[in-house]
């Protein structure tokens, strides 16, 4: 190419404000690490007005996985992260995915190579070379190459004989690499210790590596948030925009997510991804706040925020070297404590697909339920499991009558359910504080405390002894005619087991 195709390419980098980005492979899905990294990613943008880019980096094609990009996409946008440049939305730099920019790369390695900082490798090893490349954070060995100084002339000549070959950077040999990172500080590695990197793999794509500092350069970013596995390949990054004359983005390097001290998140050792975490009945809102506090401290004791207060929160500074051990008793605390705080409409509309799992009747309400589960529901799957007794009642122990607190045992249990029968059939209307009020006065009448006519009609109607919510709220939903049968039925049954 020649030097007005450079200058038109620099002539169109989006420049001005914070850029970063979410850079992921398309292969696989998206595990927790990866959207926390889109999640600083887009804080720390967000936080100084300026744009969060979503760029898919699908360059090793043996790896890639059908589908994997799209749900890449639906989860960015089930967390409320949505990129403002980016596949299906377009922008300044677009092509945002790797593939279709194919044609980018080649003349800035061919730049290199002219200027003696790169070069063509024709030896048989490149293969095994080319993959290491696309592993993006695993260093190659450092050996002798026998093409690093064959004369740009013949290397040109064989390539074009149809000779496979690769083009890699020349590392210095000698010297010192340093680089900054913003949670890390400077560090200095050898030159000697880095390996001439493929840049250009042998079928014409870009390795990782490569492809991630031109784009980088070609899309504006200023800071890139990265984990803590790459901090082996900045040097060779800062080696590149050295040999072109770039500026060097900020380096925001983030600590591991573990599952125990000894272990990193893994998903063939079992470990939840986002998606899994989605249908364990986890809510995006929650899951996002707690992974934002693995490895991020906003100061203070405060720890649930919404996606703006983060966004105001959020300060580099926050972020610690220390590895973070992910605790799934803490996200389900967050969990439940995202559930309480929504509205009782928002929360219905949630948990109605799990309420009708187990309640199919259309005449029983699905937002007086949820009423009920709202305050004592930390995850959407138990929905189901407390709901069973409305459509069908179990069969129960008679011992569950038995209450000590509630001074109740089968006799007594047997005497407040006669009696609570005649209020149920009496009862003017069935409305929770018509319900209470009855009950409530036959306790008064009957000189015992409301818990000793609360437990026995409780257990009656639901045959558990722990329930989502108390007699009054069961006998409502359930409607008087079925409150009336397993009354009678919890009758029948004490009064065989009290004439024994």
């Amino acid at each position: 190419m020649d030097g007005k195709w450079f200058d038109d390419m620099e002539a169109k980098i989006p420049r001005g404000g914070v850029r970063t980005r979410f850079a992921p492979s398309p292969t696989g899905y998206m595990h927790v690490g990866g959207l926390r990294t889109a999640l600083y990613a887009y804080l720390i943008a967000k936080k100084e007005g300026g744009t969060f880019i979503l760029r898919i980096e699908d360059t090793d094609s043996a790896r890639f996985v059908e589908g994997a990009a799209e749900g890449i996409f639906s989860s960015l946008r089930g967390a409320s992260l949505e990129w403002d440049e980016g596949p299906l939305v377009g922008g300044p730099a677009a092509p945002y995915t790797q593939s279709e920019r194919k044609e980018l790369y080649r003349p800035y390695a061919e730049l290199l190579c002219d200027s003696d900082k790169a070069y063509y490798c024709f030896c048989e090893h490149i293969s095994h070379d080319e993959r290491r490349a696309d592993t993006q954070t695993v260093p190659a060995p450092v050996t002798s190459d026998p093409c690093r100084d064959l004369p740009r002339g013949e290397a040109v000549r064989r390539a074009a004989d149809g000779g496979s070959h690769v083009i890699r950077m020349k590392a210095p040999r000698e010297g010192t690499t340093s680089f900054r990172d913003e949670i890390f500080g400077v560090i200095t590695v050898e030159n000697a210790s880095l390996d001439d990197m493929v840049l250009i793999k042998s079928d014409g794509m870009p390795t990782y590596n490569f492809a991630n500092v031109v784009d980088d350069h070609l899309m504006g970013v200023t800071h890139v948030v990265r984990g803590s596995e790459y901090l082996s390949s900045a040097p060779k990054y800062n080696l590149l925009y050295d040999a072109f004359g770039w500026d060097i983005p900020v380096y925001i390097t983030v600590p591991p997510i573990m599952r125990d001290k000894h272990n990193k998140l893994s998903k063939r050792h079992g470990d939840a991804s986002y998606g899994d975490l989605l249908e364990q009945g986890y809510l995006p809102g929650a899951i996002v706040n707690y992974i934002a506090l693995l490895g991020w401290s906003p100061g203070g004791e405060r720890e649930l925020f919404t996606l703006p207060e983060l966004i105001e929160a959020f300060d580099i500074g926050g972020i610690s070297k220390s590895p973070a051990i992910f605790d799934l008793e803490k996200l389900t605390y967050f969990n439940g404590s995202y559930i309480r705080s929504m509205t009782p409409g928002e929360f219905s509309a949630v948990a109605e697909p799990y309420i009708r799992r187990a309640v199919t009747s259309p005449d029983i309400s699905v937002p007086e339920i949820a009423e009920l589960l709202q305050p004592r529901c930390e995850r959407l799957p138990e929905i189901p499991g407390k709901l069973g007794f409305i459509e069908q009642l179990p069969y129960y122990d008679l011992r569950l009558f038995e209450h000590k607190k509630s001074k109740c045992d089968a006799s007594v249990a047997l005497d407040m359910l006669l009696s609570a029968l005649v209020v149920f059939q009496t009862a003017p209307d069935w409305s929770p504080d018509t319900i209470r009020s009855e009950l409530t006065a036959l306790a008064d009448s009957l000189q015992v405390k409301n818990a000793t006519l609360m437990w026995p009609v409780r257990i009656a109607v639901s045959g558990m002894e722990v329930t989502p919510g108390g007699a009054v709220e069961i006998c409502r939903i359930l409607g008087r005619y079925e409150t009336l049968r397993r009354v009678g039925a919890a009758i029948e049954r004490l009064s065989a087991e009290v004439s024994i």
